[in-house]
């Protein structure tokens, strides 16, 4: 398991902006040493450990780019059409010898060009001759629709850089190269769970004070999307002692320890003082909304991180601050969202210093252009909002207010998880 210093966050400055936090998790957090060998069946979403290096080129032989009838350059008449006898055929997966000088060879997509031959026309550019020839158009330049070796990928290049995650289309890169596996880091090892006395397991009993909670089986949710083997630690009472035990407990085996609720100044928000009992506490003032606060720290050697109990917040505080620290821990590279340019339907102000993240749906204007259009309620605790928009837009430090016509950044849902 990672294995951090119980000093490694610390960080003695103002409140910190989202950008200057994700530099600190990116620069004191050390990835997890342990790889494996994984089917490329089973890589989705894995992290590459080493870089995958081309053994051979790709495409591993000069081909045809199309149907048609392969020619040498050499043999074209300048400026005007030219007519060449068909000799042979060659389909892809076939061998064909070199047909005579003059001469064309009818060719298939995918087909090894024979020595010689380096300009293939489409089939549908020339006009097939009764006498079994063909008239070729003029103006083609040499090398037109033929893929050279090597023209996709080196052979001795790195085509996979180590820290990857694997999608399917990494995947299909090495298999073009003839692996079957791939070095991955294992997955990182997340204990994830919730804090409070008003909240209470969905199905169970809940009092008259109490709500179902929510935020776990989210946050759950979107570890494993990240690649995580996550264990479930429940709902931890408002006791000190109580949070302290199962913190310890949780940081046994786990790289990255999750709690949602209890990281305010309040007195019955344990986390912070339960933390600072069984290790040591960085608790950061994030100047984001919604948000704030945010704990980080260190239990025996495990990485916490504290979100916000209300749900909104919990959700926009995990993309911002535990998805880098899981690429940090991984040895994944992490790069941050880009906000897709949209023109903002709604009017906002907002506190300068501080990066606000406004709930919103797109819709196509009259114009043409996309909108985003403000959800109408605001508050933290409306988990409907997450269910009735299309994303974030992200508000930089610098913005005070946005009104109407303005170009602001907008997140897809499906960028952040």
């Amino acid at each position: 398991m990672a294995q951090l210093s119980d000093d490694c966050f610390a960080f003695g400055g103002p409140m910190l902006s989202v950008d200057e936090a994700v530099k600190l998790i990116s620069t004191r957090m050390t990835a997890v040493s342990e790889t494996e060998g994984v089917a490329l069946a089973e890589a989705d979403g894995r992290i590459l450990a080493s870089d995958v290096v081309a053994p051979l080129p790709v495409p591993p032989f000069t081909n045809s780019a199309v149907d048609g009838f392969a020619v040498a350059s050499g043999d074209l008449p300048a400026g005007e059409a030219g007519r060449f006898q068909v000799e042979g055929r060659l389909a892809a997966g076939g061998r064909a010898a070199t047909p005579h000088s003059g001469h064309a060879l009818r060719i298939f997509t995918g087909a090894p060009m024979p020595p010689g031959l380096d300009t293939v026309f489409m089939q549908e550019d020339v006009q097939l001759q009764g006498d079994g020839s063909v008239l070729l158009p003029p103006g083609l330049k040499a090398g037109a629709n033929v893929r050279p070796a090597g023209e996709d990928i080196a052979a001795g290049s790195v085509a996979l850089a180590a820290g990857t995650r694997l999608r399917p289309q990494e995947l299909a890169v090495a298999a073009a190269l003839g692996f079957t596996e791939v070095d991955v880091r294992r997955r990182i090892r997340v204990a994830v769970l919730s804090t409070g006395d008003e909240v209470v397991e969905p199905g169970a009993p809940r009092g008259p004070s109490q709500l179902y909670d929510s935020n776990r089986v989210m946050l759950a949710t979107m570890l494993r999307r990240q690649g995580c083997a996550v264990s479930d630690f429940g709902i931890v009472p408002d006791d000190a002692e109580r949070v302290a035990a199962v913190l310890a407990e949780a940081a046994k085996g786990n790289d990255l320890i999750v709690t949602s609720g209890g990281v305010s100044t309040g007195e019955e928000d344990h986390v912070k003082a339960a933390v600072e009992s069984a290790g040591r506490l960085v608790l950061w003032r994030m100047a984001i909304k919604p948000g704030r606060p945010v704990a980080m720290g260190v239990i025996e050697g495990a990485a916490l991180i504290g979100l916000p109990g209300n749900p909104v917040a919990s959700f926009v505080t995990f993309v911002h601050v535990v998805q880098p620290a899981i690429a940090a821990l991984a040895g994944a590279r992490w790069q941050r969202p880009l906000p897709l340019p949209v023109r903002a339907a709604f009017s906002y102000r907002k506190k300068p210093g501080r990066r606000e993240y406004v709930r919103a749906h797109l819709r196509i204007a009259a114009d043409g252009s996309v909108e985003a259009i403000k959800f109408p309620r605001e508050g933290a605790g409306l988990l409907s909002s997450l269910t009735h928009t299309d994303g974030l837009v992200e508000l930089p430090e610098d913005i005070s207010q946005v009104a109407p016509g303005d170009r602001v950044g907008f997140l897809w849902f499906a960028q952040l998880i």
